[in-house]
């Protein structure tokens, strides 16, 4: 039977978390075996990590997980490894601010035997303007830097063969802030077998977004020079 691990990465969201959990649980029971919906707290400074221990009592699929706090990016890659390391057949990464829908899985799904990987495509997006700028900043230094032209880079949306990100993983540094542009990136660049799909993309659903324009800006200008750095090693 095909496993698949949900990763999601939550950081102070215990407003948000139930809702969450009552929206994504009966996508991964309904795959059932041995799949997981593995939300790791990110040293969360609220009950986010409580809340999931709680409903995980009678949630078998639900696995919660607990680290110190390093950030969104370096989550992703704590929850990819510990994907591998349990031996999914398919990870599939989405956020815990309610603003995917789960409804829209099963599209996804049911395209595993046609493509390795199946990445959102946020056409419109209700967390503003100012997200969609900055989604279109990073795909014009893609295509400036590493030559790919991508339809959304960083979509919280994306179906991936295990072996794919397995094959990637090890080129990124443990505390890079970015992961899923670099494998979007990785994907285009190398030509693997993916594609792009529309995905609705709400509004987050409550509680206070950890990030602001001094975060994004710090997180932007380090990954210019990240991007570079990554571009050099894939030449070799």
């Amino acid at each position: 039977m095909i496993s698949l691990y949900i990763i999601v990465p939550a950081y102070n969201e215990e407003e948000n978390i139930y809702g969450f959990v009552e929206s994504w649980y009966p996508v991964i029971e309904k795959i059932g075996g041995e799949s997981k919906l593995v939300v790791i707290d990110d040293g969360s400074k609220d009950k986010t990590y409580e809340v999931l221990c709680a409903l995980s009592k009678d949630r078998p699929y639900l696995c919660p997980l607990t680290k110190s706090n390093s950030g969104h990016g370096p989550t992703l890659l704590y929850g990819y490894k510990y994907a591998i390391e349990n031996h999914a057949d398919y990870i599939f990464q989405t956020d815990s601010d309610g603003q995917t829908d789960g409804s829209e899985f099963q599209d996804f799904w049911n395209m595993i035997n046609e493509y390795d990987a199946i990445i959102g495509n946020r056409l419109n997006r209700g967390d503003g303007k100012l997200r969609k700028y900055i989604e279109n900043m990073v795909c014009f230094l893609l295509k400036i830097i590493f030559g790919v032209s991508v339809k959304d880079a960083n979509a919280p949306f994306r179906l991936m063969k295990t072996e794919l990100i397995n094959k990637y993983i090890d080129r990124l540094p443990k505390d890079f802030n970015l992961p899923n542009i670099m494998f979007t990136t990785y994907f285009v660049y190398y030509n693997e077998n993916i594609t792009f799909r529309p995905i609705t993309f709400k509004a987050r659903q409550g509680g206070l977004n950890s990030m602001n324009i001094r975060k994004i800006a710090k997180i932007g200008i380090k990954a210019i020079g990240d991007f570079r750095k990554l571009k050099k090693q894939m030449r070799k």
